[in-house]
């Protein structure tokens, strides 16, 4: 938490539109996966999908080019970025020339990558191909209409319990009712959720009353996602299990992580109506 809160979080914050690749500001993940007992051998493996859509700079000319950049940050990377900082180098790339789209690939790809501490896959879509991104829902059976009696608001993994059955199945759980807090600023994070996993049968009333738990809870995306996949491993022993979440934007940037114990489909990235 000390190193957080050096961040640009909660703090009033100078828009510099030229290119200040300084303004990034890691955060190291074994601060907050120590806290769920997770070691440098991680139990998962995945990628955290960042969307950016207010990149804009300016081409050689001076005339302003606009983008939708997507980043895969690899979940074994030692560092995460603080959101707010992403924004704000983002925007430093306001009234910055450069010398064509590739350069400015090229040089998103380097300074994410040296920020996180690994290979960053970048992808920056032009306006002439908006329209091949795509909006759906998370795939599986939606458990929030389920009837149920609420009244635990900060992660409580006891809740979780499986039906008592010999039978190995395999399913696929969404839910749009996942809310969280910023770590720092304590502002809400919106989120759909999917639950891929084998093994015993999850009860589904105590899995939605898992989630719904983390509503008061302050806590960044992907360390969130982490204790929920952390959480479902211990009290529940899946042999197969796969944790997405799709958040709401925020300053422009929407947060996507994904964890998984076995080599389960990639996720789509399509953006869902709430993103």
């Amino acid at each position: 938490m000390s190193d957080v809160l050096l961040s640009p979080l909660g703090k009033t914050s100078d828009y510099i539109t030229t290119y200040s690749p300084a303004l990034l500001f890691p955060i190291a993940r074994m601060q907050k996966r120590s806290e769920i007992g997770v070691t440098e051998a991680l139990p998962f493996f995945g990628v955290d999908i960042w969307n950016g859509y207010e990149l804009s700079w300016l081409n050689a000319k001076g005339k302003p080019q606009i983008a939708i950049a997507t980043f895969h940050i690899p979940a074994n990377s030692p560092n995460i970025i603080e959101s707010k900082s992403f924004k704000l180098y983002l925007n430093s790339f306001n009234q910055t020339k450069m010398v064509s789209f590739e350069s400015m690939l090229e040089t998103l790809r380097v300074d994410i990558s040296a920020s996180v501490g690994a290979a960053v896959q970048v992808k920056l879509t032009e306006p002439a191909l908006f329209s091949q991104f795509k909006m759906g829902e998370l795939t599986g059976y939606n458990i929030d209409n389920l009837d149920i009696d609420v009244d635990v608001y900060s992660p409580c993994a006891d809740i979780l319990r499986c039906d008592p059955s010999d039978r190995t199945i395999s399913e696929t759980l969404t839910s749009d009712l996942l809310k969280s807090n910023c770590l720092v600023t304590g502002q809400p994070d919106w989120a759909s959720v999917q639950i891929q996993y084998t093994g015993t049968t999850i009860n589904r009333e105590s899995l939605l009353r898992y989630l719904i738990s983390f509503r008061n809870h302050n806590e960044f995306h992907e360390q969130c996602v982490e204790r929920i996949f952390v959480d479902i491993m211990r009290d529940c022993a899946p042999l197969k299990l796969a944790v997405y979440a799709r958040y709401t934007r925020r300053g422009g940037l929407d947060i996507n992580p994904f964890r998984t114990n076995f080599n389960a489909e990639q996720p789509s990235n399509a953006r869902t109506a709430r993103q």
